[in-house]
C-alpha cells in the first residue's frame, strides 16, 4: 500500500510540477539569481494584471501601477495613488495576492506543497529557502518551511475571525473583504488599506489597533520566535534560542523609546486625550519598527525630530525570517557586539555571554555597509531629481521607508516626478529581495570567472 501511494505521489509530482509553475519555467544554478528574477517577473506580471480594464477605474499611469505592484509584492505599502478609489475589487484582489506572495516568500508555498506530498525538501527548494530566510542551525529547513506556512495561515485566519464580526457590528464598509484584506496586509507587514485614510478612522479604536498591531508584531518578529515559543509551550525543558531573546529585547526597546518620544514630544498628538495619545504613539512606533506602515494620524504633519525617530526605527526594522524589512534587529545586535568587543580589544565576539560566530559578524557588517550605501544612493538620486521642490527630510523619510519596505509616508508621493517614483520602486524591490541577495547576484559570477582565470593561469 505504501509503495502504491509513493508511486501515486511521484505521478502527481510529474504531472503537477508546482516548482516549475511558480518559477514560471525559469531555473538558475544560483538560487539568489532565481530569487531576484522571480520577484522581477512577478512584479511585471502584477503590473500587467492591475492594468487590465476591469481592475482599475482609470487615473493611474503605467508607472503608478508598477509602483503599486512592486509595493505590494515587497510588502511595503507606499502608493502614489489612492488604492481604494483607483482599483476595483479585482485590482485590490491582485494586490492582496501579491502581498501574500511577498509575505510568504517566493517559492515558499510551492515548496511547502512539495514537502507535504513527498515528505522531503528537494535540493533546489532547500537552496531557495535558505536564500530567502536565515535561521539558527538547530532549526531544520523542512520544519521551518512548514511553520512559515502554518503560522501565516493561522494568524491571518485568526485576524479575519477577530475583525469581521467587529466590522460588521460597527457597520464598516465591506466588512468581510475589509477583514480579509487588513488581516493579510497586517501579518505580511504590508500596510496597504482599502480605505483612503488608511486606518485614521480607527484612531481611537483600541480593539482594531490591538488586533492589527498584534498581527504586525507576529509577522515582523518572525517565524524563528514563533517556532521557539511553540516548542517551549510543547516542551517546558526546551531552551529558547539566543536569537529569539535578542529579537524580543531590541523590538521591545525600540518600541518603548519611540512610543515615549511620540507621547511626550509629538505636537500632532497633544490634542488627544492621554489614553488615546498613548494608543496613537504606541501604534505608530509599532508601525515603524515592524515596517507595516499603517497609520492612524497624518504622518505628513509630524515634526522633524519625530520623522528622525521613525526613520531610525524603519532603518533598523523587523527581524530575520519574518515578513518585515529593514536592516534587522539581529544585525544591529551583531554590530553592537562587534563594536563593543573591538573597543575592549577582545579577539572573540560575544554578546551577553554568547559567542557570535565570525560568519554572522561578517554578514552583519556586509549587510550594514551595503544597505546604508544603497540608502545613501537612493537619497542622492531623489534629491537630484526633486531639487528644492521637496524638503530634504521628507526625501530621507521616503527613501528609508521604501528600502525598509515600511510604507510610512511624509505625504509627498503624489507630487514627485516619474524619475523619483522609479528610484523608490528600485529601493522597494531591493528591500524585498535583500541587499545580500542583490550583492550575490552582482558579484558571484564575477568571482567565479576570476577563479577560472586564475586556474587557467596556473595551468
Amino acid at each position: 500500500m505504501r509503495a502504491y501511494l509513493s508511486c501515486m505521489k511521484q505521478t502527481v509530482m510529474k504531472r503537477l510540477n508546482l516548482e516549475t509553475l511558480f518559477s514560471l519555467g525559469y531555473k538558475s544554478d544560483y538560487p539568489q539569481r532565481q530569487l531576484l528574477t522571480g520577484y522581477l517577473v512577478y512584479s511585471l506580471l502584477g503590473t500587467l494584471l492591475i492594468s487590465l480594464p476591469f481592475c482599475h477605474r482609470g487615473g493611474a499611469s503605467i508607472v503608478d501601477n508598477l509602483f503599486s505592484a512592486v509595493s505590494a509584492l515587497s510588502t511595503t505599502g507606499l502608493s502614489t495613488i489612492d488604492v481604494s478609489s483607483c482599483y476595483t475589487f479585482w485590482g485590490q484582489l491582485v494586490i492582496l495576492m501579491l502581498i501574500q506572495l511577498g509575505g510568504l516568500g517566493y517559492m515558499t508555498f510551492s515548496s511547502y506543497v512539495m514537502l507535504r506530498l513527498t515528505r522531503h525538501l528537494g535540493t533546489n527548494e532547500a537552496k531557495m529557502f535558505h536564500a530567502q530566510f536565515s535561521f539558527p542551525d538547530k532549526m531544520q529547513s523542512d520544519s521551518m518551511l512548514g511553520n512559515i506556512v502554518n503560522f501565516s495561515l493561522a494568524f491571518e485566519f485568526a485576524g479575519i475571525v477577530l475583525l469581521y464580526p467587529y466590522f460588521l457590528l460597527h457597520h464598516v464598509e465591506s466588512p468581510l473583504w475589509s477583514a480579509v484584506f487588513h488581516s493579510v496586509s497586517a501579518f505580511c507587514t504590508a500596510g496597504f488599506s482599502i480605505y483612503s485614510d488608511n486606518l485614521m478612522q480607527f484612531q481611537t479604536d483600541w480593539y482594531v489597533n490591538i488586533v492589527i498591531a498584534t498581527l504586525s508584531y507576529m509577522g515582523a518578529m518572525g517565524f524563528i520566535m514563533m517556532t521557539d515559543v511553540l516548542r517551549k509551550f510543547r516542551r517546558p525543558n526546551y531552551k529558547i534560542s539566543f536569537t529569539t531573546k535578542v529579537i524580543a529585547v531590541i523590538t521591545t526597546g525600540l518600541t518603548l523609546w519611540s512610543t515615549l518620544h511620540l507621547f511626550f514630544r509629538e505636537p500632532a498628538l497633544q490634542t488627544l486625550s492621554v489614553p488615546d495619545r498613548m494608543l496613537a504613539a504606541w501604534f505608530h512606533s509599532m508601525s515603524a519598527i515592524t515596517t507595516v506602515g499603517f497609520n492612524t494620524i497624518d504622518t505628513s504633519s509630524v515634526c522633524a525630530v519625530t520623522m528622525l525617530v521613525l526613520s531610525f526605527s524603519m532603518y533598523i526594522g523587523a527581524s530575520p525570517s519574518g515578513t518585515g524589512g529593514g536592516l534587522k534587529s539581529t544585525t544591529l545586535s551583531a554590530l553592537f557586539a562587534y563594536t563593543k568587543n573591538k573597543l575592549g580589544l577582545r579577539k572573540e565576539i560575544s554578546l551577553a555571554g554568547n559567542k557570535v560566530p565570525a560568519y554572522r559578524v561578517d554578514a552583519a557588517l556586509t549587510t550594514a555597509v551595503f544597505y546604508t550605501s544603497i540608502l545613501a544612493a537612493g537619497i542622492y538620486l531623489l534629491t537630484l531629481f526633486e531639487g528644492d521642490s521637496q524638503r530634504f527630510l521628507d526625501i530621507v523619510f521616503e527613501a528609508t521607508s521604501a528600502l525598509a519596505t515600511a510604507g510610512l509616508s511624509s505625504g509627498v508621493l503624489s507630487s514627485i516626478c516619474v524619475s523619483s517614483k522609479l528610484v523608490l520602486i528600485v529601493l522597494m524591490f531591493i528591500g524585498r529581495v535583500g541587499v545580500i541577495t542583490l550583492g550575490n547576484v552582482m558579484l558571484v559570477r564575477a568571482h567565479v570567472q576570476e577563479a577560472k582565470r586564475r586556474s587557467d593561469l596556473v595551468v
